[in-house]
């Protein structure tokens, strides 16, 4: 390389990175595993929440991994990424909503991955909560999650619908972690 070329080189800025931002994708139904599969082998940053869940069959019970929100995993991409990924096996469709794709925020990532890590078990108060209402989960990992009181199930355990995602997870945590939003 010449001194020319050299000097040339330390005079450009650096490249600046492409910005990459969490979506959520819809699969073909029990799908999400293998599609987190070729979505890996193609390059691309995902996330598939995974919990265990006990399973009864007629001979034997067994512990299994089962998708978090059904038909649902989270690719982080940038623009130049995004044809790339509906061309991989089972992506179906991103999650849209008046026609664009939706930005699931990193807090909302970070704290699902929290919560998937979290073997705390937690009671449930549900005093002064409503079905129907806006709430917000404001303390435990959890946090920052908004989302729509959908049901309350007993004592122990709530259903809500997470805006960012429009789907319904339901969740044993203490009543005293969600917030009434106005």
């Amino acid at each position: 390389m010449t001194s020319q070329q050299l000097s040339e080189t330390s005079n450009q800025s650096p490249v600046p990175c492409p910005q990459k931002f969490w979506y959520a994708l819809y699969t073909r139904s029990r799908f999400e595993k293998k599609t987190w599969r070729y979505l890996q082998e193609a390059g691309i940053e995902t996330y598939l929440p995974l919990v265990k869940t006990l399973k009864q069959w007629s001979d034997r019970k067994k512990w299994v991994e089962e998708p978090l929100f059904r038909s649902y995993i989270f690719v982080r991409i940038s623009k130049a990424e995004y044809y790339d990924v509906l061309n991989v096996t089972g992506v179906v469709r991103y999650i849209t909503f008046e026609g664009k794709a939706v930005k699931v925020p990193e807090p909302q990532i970070q704290a699902i991955k929290l919560f998937i890590n979290d073997e705390e078990e937690h009671s449930f108060s549900y005093e002064n909560l409503k079905v129907g209402e806006k709430v917000e989960i404001f303390r435990g990992s959890l946090k920052g999650i908004y989302g729509r009181l959908v049901e309350i199930r007993g004592k122990q355990k709530v259903k809500i619908e997470i805006e960012s995602v429009g789907q319904s997870i339901v969740l044993t945590i203490p009543g005293s972690y969600l917030k009434v939003i106005h």
